[in-house]
């Protein structure tokens, strides 16, 4: 794990710069309105005080209230990666995202439950992603990521756009055709976008947060995961504070 000062943003920087609702959809920012993304809670079980009284079940012993001493509790918990408590608090986000977002986002799968929008059952009508800028490969010998934005923009979108737009007419001239869905949807690309319910542990959550707001993560993913960081930080401000004191 890196230190928090090279690998992540900041605290602050993540809780900015979020569009959100009271109802806590988070929608990420994108130049496409049909393809915007969205982070919703759909719901969540069990609170700091959750993971308290999970560890002191041990002893037989239960806190009513959260003190300065329950807070020094998980602290040492997370320090010490005693993590059972961590599993008894539970989240269930409903994320519209890329295809290439959920594919990294599926990887984590320990303590996740997973269902998607099928489009064997209804015809593609989320709209695509479209990037706020276009990068250049990375500098470095690392194959992965990605460096400063090239220099002609307007000459990427245009590739880009007309390779979307030509999938999606042949997608719908397909199912015109009279193609299965199931079949159709072959030729959409992966910036097409997806809806999906992700239930993960608390523990399983930070975990995600871990990897997905590290600088060398995918600049997309890692709006998302800035996204869930807020959300796991109104329900869980305690733990989150010790899991970046301790975690990282």
């Amino acid at each position: 794990m890196g230190d928090n000062n090279n690998d992540t943003l900041s605290r602050d920087a993540r809780l900015k710069g979020l569009a959100a609702r009271e109802d806590m959809t988070l929608y990420i920012p994108n130049s496409d309105d049909l393809g915007e993304g969205f982070v919703r809670l759909v719901d969540s079980m069990g609170d700091d005080l959750t993971v308290v009284n999970a560890a002191r079940v041990s002893f037989n012993r239960k806190s009513n209230s959260m003190s300065e001493k329950d807070k020094s509790l998980i602290k040492y918990l997370i320090e010490h990666e005693h993590t059972s408590p961590l599993r008894h608090g539970f989240f269930t986000f409903h994320v519209k995202a890329p295809i290439f977002v959920m594919r990294q986002w599926g990887k984590h799968q320990v303590g996740c439950s997973w269902n998607e929008v099928s489009l064997r059952y209804v015809k593609h009508d989320m709209g695509f992603w479209e990037p706020r800028s276009w990068r250049s490969p990375p500098e470095s010998h690392i194959k992965q990521g990605s460096g400063a934005p090239i220099e002609h923009q307007g000459h990427a979108h245009n590739i880009y756009d007309k390779a979307v737009n030509a999938a999606y007419k042949a997608y719908l001239e397909l199912i015109n055709a009279g193609v299965c869905n199931e079949q159709a949807r072959a030729i959409l690309p992966m910036s097409m976008m997806t809806e999906f319910w992700w239930t993960a542990s608390l523990q399983a959550t930070l975990r995600f947060l871990d990897l997905r707001l590290a600088k060398d993560s995918q600049s997309e993913i890692r709006d998302y995961a800035e996204a869930v960081y807020k959300i796991v930080a109104e329900k869980y401000p305690s733990t989150l504070s010790a899991w970046e004191q301790h975690a990282r």
